[in-house]
């Protein structure tokens, strides 16, 4: 089993920029792809990008592609988010989870684990 504490929400403007964290703790960091969902309230909740375990290649939902960069810190057992040039239609809550399994990378469902989530709203 792993836990996942996301932090680094907060209130921007746009066209500013945050840093999210997933600190992982329990079972061995390396086991998992982490991944990046975000929820806005009345929306379904949608994939933003993930990290790959073995390769530590990454994927990008198309909405954040070259804005969005997320890495890892093995050392830390912490994956980032770095935001950029941030839009309001970014608001949202933020939540990391991880998955060990196979199955589609965007899909939800296929995550065991989930953290608590971190807010992020962008003022126009």
């Amino acid at each position: 089993q792993v836990q996942l504490v996301e932090s680094g929400g907060g209130l921007v403007q746009a066209g500013g920029s945050l840093r999210l964290s997933c600190a992982a703790s329990g079972r061995t960091f390396g086991s998992y792809d982490i991944g990046w969902f975000r929820q806005a309230p009345g929306k379904e909740r949608e994939f933003v990008a993930i990290i790959r375990r073995n390769s530590g290649s990454s994927l990008y939902a198309d909405s954040v592609k070259e804005r969005f960069t997320i890495s890892a810190d093995t050392a830390k057992s912490t994956v980032y988010l770095q935001m950029t040039s941030l839009k309001p239609e970014d608001t949202a809550t933020y939540y990391c989870a991880a998955r060990q399994y196979g199955g589609s990378l965007t899909y939800a469902p296929t995550y065991e684990y989930w953290g608590q989530g971190t807010q992020v709203t962008v003022s126009s």
